[in-house]
C-alpha cells in the first residue's frame, strides 16, 4: 500500500511539473484575436462544434479574467506572458464572443 501511494504521489508531481510551463509566443501587434487563438491556444484547446471555440466557467466570462489566465497560466495551463496589450484584449474578445459559458 505504501508503494502504491508513493507511485501515485510521484506521478502527480511529475504531471504538475509538466503543466507549469511558459510559452514565449509573441503575437504581432496587429494580430486578430482569432489568429492569436489558433496560433497559441489550439495546442491544447481544440475548438468545439459549430462556432464555439471552448466552454468557459461563468467566473472566467470576462476579459480581465481571461487575460490574467492567459498571461499567468495555472496548474493545468501554460502561461503566455507575451500576449499583452491590445493583442490580449482582442484574444479575450474573441474567446468571449465564440465560447459557451457553463
Amino acid at each position: 500500500m505504501k508503494k502504491m501511494t508513493l507511485v501515485l504521489t510521484i506521478s502527480a508531481l511529475v504531471s504538475l511539473v509538466g503543466c507549469s510551463k511558459t510559452d514565449n509566443y509573441t503575437p504581432a501587434e496587429d494580430a486578430s484575436g482569432e489568429d492569436i487563438f489558433y496560433a497559441s491556444c489550439t495546442k491544447c484547446h481544440k475548438p468545439e462544434s459549430g462556432n464555439t471555440v471552448m466552454t468557459i466557467d461563468a467566473k472566467m466570462a470576462n476579459k480581465d479574467a481571461i487575460i490574467q489566465k492567459v498571461q499567468k497560466g495555472s496548474m493545468g495551463m501554460t502561461a503566455f506572458p507575451n500576449i499583452k496589450g491590445e493583442p490580449a484584449q482582442r484574444l479575450a474578445e474573441f474567446v468571449l464572443a465564440n465560447s459557451k459559458t457553463k
